[in-house]
């Protein structure tokens, strides 16, 4: 079988599926990786080093014609998708769920789509193939050094001879696997930092890190499946977002984290709560997206300034501006992925296969023409 790794095209990233130590590991199950010119380059991975571990050295024309598995970060470009051809299968993290027309096209050409979006996070035994987890965990890191070099004063207390200087005040709303690594660096670097999470669970996790736990009273125990939060409900976000607010305002610096896989984030920090923040505070905002965000005003890869001086940096992609960490931690998840459709795991991830699309979640967004034995033209078999 041939592996083919693609060059990201996606504009600021720079992450590569596949790092040259990985290549040694796929060649006892009879695996041929190519690697497309330059696709490590962004990570500091040569194509001189990808060819002395084994790999071969192809271009893009060349990777498409004749590779069995496309092995890419993120969502391929939509120019690329006719150039897959019927029995290949493309792997990465493809958010199907956001955009479920990539897999409806993927899916007519015939193509096997495997997204790691839909690992089942519940299962032990799948924790070294969690890409989610393992960008989350680089993504929370690199959000805490933003807001700290964003931050105009010292994230530690200092004394000096010129005097004292505070430690900065950091509030982490979220305590999954991005914002728990947020909250670790952060105390790290000096900071007082407290954490805050729907889950009770989160709770002894942020304790652990020597963070204080935000506990709220106007909003029940959210905890959902998979490992994700529950979606609050209108009435317990509004509740929420009161009583966050006067919280919110006692802090330096605000790192938000909560997502909603394939819906619009929760907004945490409200525009009363940005007016209560003091001139000089920090968001950074980890939901940003092009769904929305968990602040009031943000926008993905951008930073904005408010009205009364409170700094907002839609953090909508870290893990690419650490691409050597990122790109090491996801080559470990997909070459742990077990090529097996009978195994459970698998069956979380395969989105479509055979021209239909079969995961559940992602036809029910397509419509009932996509569901069961029907094609996504809706002819049946």
């Amino acid at each position: 079988m041939k592996a083919a790794v693609v060059k990201e095209t996606a504009p600021g990233e720079r992450r590569v599926a596949l790092v040259p130590d990985a290549i040694a590991k796929l060649r006892p199950a009879g695996i041929e990786v190519m690697i497309e010119r330059g696709a490590g380059d962004g990570a500091w991975l040569s194509d001189a080093a990808y060819a002395d571990a084994g790999a071969a050295i192809v271009s893009a024309a060349e990777l498409y014609e004749t590779a069995d598995v496309i092995l890419t970060v993120t969502k391929p470009p939509a120019a690329t998708v006719s150039k897959l051809r019927k029995g290949q299968a493309i792997i990465g993290m493809l958010a199907p769920l956001t955009d479920p027309g990539l897999a409806a096209a993927l899916t007519a050409q015939g193509v096997t789509v495997i997204s790691l979006d839909g690992l089942p996070r519940t299962l032990s035994r799948a924790q070294p193939m969690d890409a989610l987890s393992s960008q989350s965990n680089v993504a929370g890191y690199k959000a805490a050094l933003v807001a700290a070099t964003t931050f105009s004063r010292f994230f530690p207390m200092l004394i000096t001879a010129a005097g004292t200087a505070r430690p900065a005040k950091v509030l982490v709303l979220g305590a999954g696997v991005a914002g728990l690594q947020a909250i670790g660096t952060a105390k790290r670097l000096g900071a007082v930092v407290s954490g805050y999470d729907v889950r009770p669970a989160s709770k002894g996790e942020v304790e652990s890190l020597g963070a204080t736990f935000l506990e709220l009273t106007s909003v029940e125990a959210g905890a959902g499946q998979g490992g994700y939060a529950r979606e609050l409900t209108a009435e317990e976000r509004q509740a929420q977002q009161e009583e966050l607010t006067g919280h919110i305002a006692r802090h330096d610096v605000v790192i938000t984290t909560a997502q909603v896989p394939g819906r619009r984030p929760p907004l945490l920090v409200t525009e009363d709560a940005l007016k209560a923040m003091s001139p000089g505070s920090v968001i950074v905002d980890m939901g940003a997206s092009a769904l929305g965000g968990n602040v009031t005003g943000s926008r993905p890869g951008e930073t904005v300034v408010t009205e009364n001086g409170v700094t907002i940096v839609g953090a909508d992609n870290l893990p690419a501006t650490v691409p050597t960490a990122a790109s090491n931690a996801y080559s470990r998840n997909i070459s742990a992925l077990p090529i097996d459709t009978a195994d459970e795991i698998q069956a979380g991830v395969v989105i479509a296969h055979d021209g239909k699309v079969v995961q559940e979640s992602v036809a029910s967004l397509l419509g009932p023409q996509t569901k069961g034995d029907t094609d996504v033209d809706g002819t049946r078999n």
